[in-house]
C-alpha cells in the first residue's frame, strides 16, 4: 500500500486521544512502534514497523510492508462516524 505522507498524518491527527495505545494493545506491540508508523521518531521504544518514507510532493509517499496498523486506525475512525 502506498499513500502520501500528508494523508498518513491527516489520518493520525483525526484519531481520538489514546488511539496509539489502543492500536498497540490490540496488536500486541509497543505504542512507540505505532507512533513510528505514523511518522514518529521514537526509536528507543519501538521500530519503524516496515514503513518507508520517500520525499516528494504532498509530503512525499509512504509505503507499508504491512498495513495492519493503518487499517486499525481506519477502523477506529469508522467507529467515530
Amino acid at each position: 500500500m502506498v499513500i502520501t505522507f500528508n494523508e498518513l498524518r491527516r489520518t493520525k491527527d483525526k484519531l481520538p486521544s489514546g488511539s496509539m495505545q489502543r492500536i498497540a494493545d490490540e496488536l500486541g506491540i509497543e505504542a512507540d512502534e505505532v507512533r513510528n508508523y505514523f511518522g514518529g521518531r521514537h526509536y528507543e521504544g519501538g521500530t519503524t514497523a516496515g514503513v518507508h518514507f520517500e520525499e516528494g510532493p504532498d509530503g512525499g509517499t509512504v509505503s507499508f510492508d504491512d498495513d495492519t496498523i493503518y487499517q486499525a486506525a481506519l477502523r477506529i475512525l469508522k467507529e467515530l462516524e
